[in-house]
């Protein structure tokens, strides 16, 4: 009797489980690779995030140090599908070359990389291949490196669709980071839920539309003390950006799940854990400042993940 008692129970046990809803998978990843600005700090590296979705791996910016970061992140620069460049100041694509080339070398990557631009990119990638071309030619020779891991293949974007496969979509859409022009912002849909990437921009009636809908907008942000502001109200460094209260108010047009903020431009000495407060004196919704290798699952809802967190 007990026997049978013990087989039922087992029996009972596996029938609960079989039907217990299995954890859904995140229909999208982002990971914050370098939140910073061109100030070469050690916790914050150059602008760079990382999209996963439906088995791709997309990179958005190559700021300082985005090898390392995609080292911490476990991807090699094999692993993805496509870099995505929101324009070419320096500090957004600097890292671009460690990529190409340590990528190269360091993780044997055989197959070229595929980067995604506004014009002009072209142009820089076939003189870095030039300025680079002895170190090249010397790896290929001696220490038998592919030759096809070494080439890029560029593709000059307009606005609208710029990459699909497997149910996933990047759209790129133009913001105002003038005297820069084009410079993009991206949009990434998967499995129902998405992702806007603001770029580099002051407070864009575009970004607004592109982004209507998204669970997670992930936004850049620049700010300065209020007395330094009275005294330099024209300083490039704020104007060309979005300052926390803008940023608040394009949030509460586009009403995402999480509005984070990344590529902090904090000058004369504005402390990060001050954006967030600032945000919410124009916004309700939830905010946060974003740090390196901080990641977020993107489902019915969004959740964040620390770095070092499991």
């Amino acid at each position: 009797m007990r026997k049978q008692l013990f087989l039922f129970c087992v029996a009972i046990g596996l029938v609960l489980a079989s039907s217990a809803p299995a954890a859904q998978a995140p229909a999208l990843t982002v990971t914050l690779l370098g939140t910073g600005d061109p100030t070469p700090r050690i916790d914050r590296f150059g602008p760079a995030t990382l999209v996963r979705a439906g088995g791709h791996a997309l990179l958005f910016d190559a700021g300082r140090g985005v090898l390392q970061r995609l080292r911490q992140s476990g991807v090699s620069s094999g692993e993805l599908d496509g870099i995505f460049l929101t324009h070419l100041h320096s500090d957004h694509v600097v890292g671009l070359v460690d990529l190409w080339l340590g990528g190269w070398v360091v993780d044997g990557r055989e197959a070229p990389l595929v980067v995604y631009g506004p014009p002009g990119t072209r142009a820089m990638m076939a003189n870095l291949r030039q300025a680079f071309d002895y170190d090249i030619g010397v790896r290929i020779a001696e220490a038998g490196r592919s030759p096809a891991g070494i080439e890029v293949r560029v593709v000059e974007i307009e606005p609208g669709e710029v990459w699909a496969r497997d149910g996933v979509t990047v759209r790129a859409f133009e913001v105002d980071h003038r005297p820069v022009e084009p410079a993009y912002g991206f949009r990434i849909d998967h499995g129902g839920h998405a992702v806007a990437l603001s770029g580099d921009t002051r407070p864009s009636k575009s970004l607004e539309r592109n982004a209507a809908g998204v669970d997670l907008l992930v936004h850049e942000v620049a700010e300065a003390p209020e007395a330094f502001k009275a005294a330099h109200p024209h300083l490039p460094r704020l104007q060309h950006h979005t300052q926390a209260k803008e940023a608040g108010r394009v949030f509460a047009v586009v009403r995402p799940k999480l509005a984070v903020f990344t590529h902090l431009v904090l000058v004369d000495g504005f402390p990060a854990d001050g954006l967030a407060a600032l945000a919410r004196q124009t916004y309700d919704g939830d905010v946060m400042v974003g740090e390196d290798l901080m990641s977020f699952d993107v489902g019915d809802t969004v959740q964040v993940r620390r770095p070092g967190a499991r």
